[in-house]
């Protein structure tokens, strides 16, 4: 199994600028597909960011395309979100996940099948 272990979050104001980390330990040695994905209050979850950790290829939600950058330290089994410009639509417990797929497989949608975390919760103000 894999155990990820997540840190960052917390509240900022509308326009200001967050980071998210996720360390991976367990069995890691083969790729993954690896991202979060969030719930709003009283909403369904939604993928939000992933990464293919074979070769780098990146999948982003619409409404954050050019606001969040999703990134990984594959000798540190670690990967980062760079979340910029966040709204107050952004406000949500934010989940670390990998999902053990191979490439084609990998997408925002289906990281909820995979491993998760305990979660972290994200507030933006405006």
């Amino acid at each position: 199994s894999v155990h990820l272990v997540e840190s960052g979050g917390g509240s900022v104001q509308a326009g200001e600028s967050l980071v998210l980390s996720c360390t991976a330990s367990g069995k890691t040695n083969n790729d993954f597909c690896m991202g979060w994905f969030r719930q709003p209050p009283g909403k369904e979850r939604e993928g939000v960011a992933a990464i293919y950790t074979g070769d780098g290829e990146t999948y982003y939600l619409d409404s954050v395309k050019g606001r969040f950058t999703i990134s990984g330290d594959a000798v540190a089994s670690t990967m980062y979100l760079q979340m910029n410009n966040l709204k107050p639509e952004d406000t949500a417990i934010y989940y670390c996940a990998a999902d053990p797929v191979i490439r084609k497989d990998c997408s925002i949608d289906n990281l909820q099948l995979g491993y998760w975390d305990q979660g972290t919760q994200v507030t933006v103000s405006s």
